[in-house]
Formats: C-alpha cells, structure tokens, sequence
C-alpha cells in the first residue's frame, strides 16, 4: 500500500523521491524531513561530501496547507557538489573496485564507462529513503509508534548495552554520541578504531540495531511468503548499500542454544488478562506477524569498499592488474547508516500498518487502530470444542 521510488546520481543535480500511499490528513512540514536528514550526514568518520552538502528537501506534491493530499507526495534534494563536476571533463574509470558495483553493474548492464555503476550505486541515494522515512516515521507517530537506533559494534569493538537501560534512553544518549553508541566507554574506543583506520588508509563497518516501540500485535502474516513482516523488514535492512546481513532479535545467538533457553514465555501481566513476554530474543516477531513487544533488528554493515590506499584489482581497458584509485569516501559510516535502517524499518511498519488498517485519510485509520485486536484474553474468545478439516 505504501511504496517508493527514487531517482538520481551521486554528483548529479539533485536526488528525487516518490512517495506513494500515504493517508490524506497528515501534518507534515520540510523540517519534519529536515531534521532526519541532519540526522543522516552527522557521524565521526564521514569523507568530505559531508562538508559540501547541506541536505535540505523540497516538497513538490501531495502536500497543501500543511497536510498531505493522499496523492503521490514528490521531494527533491539538491546536490551542491554537482557544481563541481558540471562543467568538469570525466577521467575515464575502467579499473573496478571490489567490494562495490563497478564490475558488477558494467556486466549486468553493458557499461563502458565504470563511473555508470558508482553514480546510481552510491550511498547518496540513502538521502531520500531517509526523507522517505521521516514521513513514515510521522504517520507512526500519530498512532503512537516510534522508531530509533544506536551502533553496538564498530570493527572489533563491542559495546556490552545494559539489559536495564530501556531503550528510550539507548535512542537518545546515542544521539549525544559522534559514533552513535549508548555506552560512553565504548564509544570512545569506537572513536579511536575509526582514527586509527583512517591513520591506515582503511575503512571499517560495524553493526547497529533499529528498533520500533509501541508497534500493536498483529501487523504482517504468516500465510505467505512475502508478507512475513520479518522476512520484509530483513529485505530492508540488507536493501541498504553495505549492508550484508540483518537478524530479528538475537537470531544468530539463539541459533547456539536449547529452544528452552530461547523461546519468550507467555504469561499472564494481571492487567486486563492481557499476555505478555518474559523476555524478546524473538525479536517482537512470531510467525512473521508483530508480538506486540519491541522489533529489534540488528544490521551488519560492511567496510566501505572505497579505500584510500588501494585493493588490488584489474584495469579493463589494458587487461594490467593495478589497485584501485581512490573515490572520497567515509573511512566508517555505521553511526551516518544508524538513520537510514531507521527509515527503511519506519517505511516497511507504515505499509503493514496500513495494510491492516485500510482506510484513505488519517481520520479513517485513528478509530481503526483503537479496535485492533490486543494480546488478552477477551480479545481472544476460544471455541474449546472438537471438531474436523472438512475436506473431501
């Protein structure tokens, strides 16, 4: 029901995103989207595009007098840095960097020039899935459900997060944080991974978790494949350049242990005969569809693939081995990746909670959520009675 599309280059003249779906009677001004794209440019360990750039977007269409229409709501960012390549006659790039879509784009689309991969494969497209998110993160809102993140890892760094520190106070003291970590110790040895990498001419990647809270039970499906909301919000997560894997919850350490020692006991709060869970390594996910407890994600992000010193490589237009040439680049870009998993998990829990909604305005949807089906008991009468399938 709610789907996107992007559109422009790197050092093109801007950046361009659709935005299809969203419910008429949405408040939403250019600094609601304003303030996530701060949010995306801000990091210790950004290259010097962060410098050129100030993002600010342009709202063309599906909004007036402050509210959306219900129409296609169209945005646009400016590129300063295309004044600096307009003009500029192109050196030839023919030696592919591993690790990014130089070789691979030039296969799959018959590129003869390197430089087609780059300018449509760079991160710079996250820009507008992060303005994206930010409208989506505002339709949440208006139903209660909020959206933040934080880095756990950067290279062999690892932060050990209290299990008492809620995760409001996660969200907000890694907003105070350069590297966007909650724990201050570990930041400070994130920090100086990542200056010790750029010392080394390297790049480091790291992991980061996205969380959702207040997100009702009920969202997503297990009746197919691709309307499993874990099996979305994962395709999102790795949809993002650089990064190579998602998990729900503590997926790869439950992997290590009894199903006695994994799986989250439903018990009885005393509020209402509401169930609730002793524990979330699930994730907030069963089955595909939302617990009612906290969607955790945690992302792992690569080393950024365009290195200062060069990875060895082979020139295409002479055949000759040569390491590549450099490209400005970040040197670490885990804590700038921290808002764009926000987005894509905001853009992914909008449409399911859209789906399950219905509705075209946000009129429609607000008497709707309130009569969700909840996790208690007189939500959930049972028959207790035999019987059979039925089928012939």
């Amino acid at each position: 029901m709610i789907r996107f599309l992007t559109a422009g280059e790197s050092h093109g003249p801007r950046l361009t995103a659709i935005l299809e779906g969203m419910p008429a009677g949405l408040s939403l001004t250019p600094d609601d989207i304003n303030a996530e794209l701060y949010r995306r440019q801000q990091g210790y360990g950004s290259g010097g595009r962060m410098q050129i750039e100030r993002d600010t977007v342009h709202i063309t269409a599906g909004l007036m007098n402050g509210k959306t229409t219900g129409g296609p709501i169209a945005l646009t960012v400016e590129n300063r840095d295309f004044k600096n390549w307009k003009e500029r006659d192109i050196t030839p790039m023919t030696t592919p960097r591993p690790g990014h879509a130089d070789l691979t784009g030039a296969v799959k689309y018959g590129y003869r020039e390197l430089r087609l991969s780059l300018e449509r494969a760079s991160a710079r497209e996250t820009t507008m899935r992060v303005a994206v998110g930010a409208i989506c993160k505002k339709f949440l809102a208006e139903f209660g459900i909020t959206i933040g993140g934080y880095v756990v890892q950067i290279g062999g760094v690892r932060a050990e997060l209290p299990d008492d520190m809620p995760y409001s106070s996660r969200f907000n003291t890694a907003e105070d944080s350069d590297v966007r970590c909650p724990v201050p110790q570990s930041a400070e040895q994130m920090r100086e991974a990542i200056r010790q990498a750029k010392i080394d001419q390297d790049t480091l990647g790291g992991i980061f978790e996205v969380v959702a809270l207040n997100v009702p039970p009920g969202l997503g499906s297990h009746v197919h494949f691709d309307r499993k909301l874990d099996a979305r919000l994962v395709g999102a997560m790795v949809s993002i350049h650089a990064m190579k894997g998602a998990e729900i919850g503590t997926a790869f350490e439950n992997a290590t242990k009894r199903g006695t020692e994994v799986h989250d006991e439903i018990v009885l709060t005393g509020r209402d005969g509401r169930l609730g869970r002793r524990t979330n390594r699930a994730g907030g996910l069963e089955g595909g569809i939302t617990t009612g407890e906290p969607i955790v994600v945690r992302v792992a992000m690569k080393p950024i693939s365009t290195v200062l010193k060069g990875i060895p490589s082979v020139n295409l237009a002479t055949g000759e081995a040569e390491l590549t040439t450099y490209e400005r680049s970040d040197f670490c870009a885990v804590p700038r990746a921290v808002p764009v998993g926000e987005a894509m998990m905001a853009i992914v829990l909008a449409d399911a909670l859209a789906e399950k909604l219905g509705g075209d305005s946000i009129d429609e949807m607000r008497p709707r959520f309130d009569a969700l089906r909840q996790t208690r008991l007189s939500d959930l009468p049972m028959d207790n009675v035999e019987w059979r399938f039925g089928y012939e």
